[in-house]
């Protein structure tokens, strides 16, 4: 009669048999490749290599090496070449990241009071005139989103330059009579177009759709 098997060693059977278990996948990822599918393998030999909880972290490691870095390289470089023909090399050199992105986005966050501050008028406004006046206690009323949004029908960009707000030109032209008119925008030279409406209220509900409907063939 064989002797019972210790509690360590049964334990270790059991062990090596959770080890082996097979996951259902192997080291490689089935991709769309313009509309056909296809197998890229993570290591040589990879599509019959079957991923178990043994290997399961090399596993992983392979995986988001191959989804942040190699599925993705030759678009990076490509971006990259695009890049350093615009930004040379003392640029990246001399910002950390965040002063990069600063640089090439822009800052989210708006200050209109800066942009209020530099804002020019023409056509027969001034910073006095009872439109203006409206037009501006209106934008500061706005949530952060519409003002986004109004920076980009103005400018073309929702994001404020290096600098901030009052680093920028800014206009607004007089346009029209009081009526059903909406107001319109000169994003190239940034110019804002507003008739010059009656009221606060209706100021504001032209301005809103205006706003809600400046992409594509919208209002731009």
């Amino acid at each position: 009669r064989r002797p019972p098997r210790s509690t360590q060693s049964r334990s270790s059977a059991a062990s090596d048999v959770y080890k082996r278990q097979v996951l259902t996948c192997t080291f490689s990822v089935e991709v769309d490749s313009y509309g056909a599918k296809r197998t890229v393998e993570l290591v040589p030999g990879g599509a019959s290599i079957d991923v178990t909880q043994e290997n399961k972290h090399e596993y992983v490691e392979k995986y988001l090496d191959w989804l942040f870095n190699s599925s993705v390289e030759s678009f990076f470089e490509a971006f990259k070449k695009g890049f350093y023909k615009l930004y040379n090399g003392e640029i990246t050199k001399n910002c950390d990241p965040e002063e990069l992105q600063l640089l090439i986005c822009g800052s989210p966050v708006l200050d209109m009071k800066e942009l209020q501050r530099v804002t020019t008028y023409d056509g027969g406004y001034t910073k006095e005139s009872p439109t203006v006046v409206s037009f501006w206690m209106v934008i500061h009323e706005l949530t952060a989103e519409q003002q986004k949004r109004f920076l980009f029908f103005t400018t073309g960009s929702d994001r404020a330059p290096v600098g901030g707000l009052g680093s920028m030109a800014f206009h607004i032209l007089k346009n029209g009579e009081d009526g059903d008119q909406l107001p319109t925008a000169h994003t190239c030279f940034n110019y804002l177009l507003l008739p010059p409406y009656k009221t606060k209220e209706k100021l504001k509900s032209k301005l809103l759709v205006a706003l809600n409907n400046a992409e594509g063939f919208g209002l731009l």
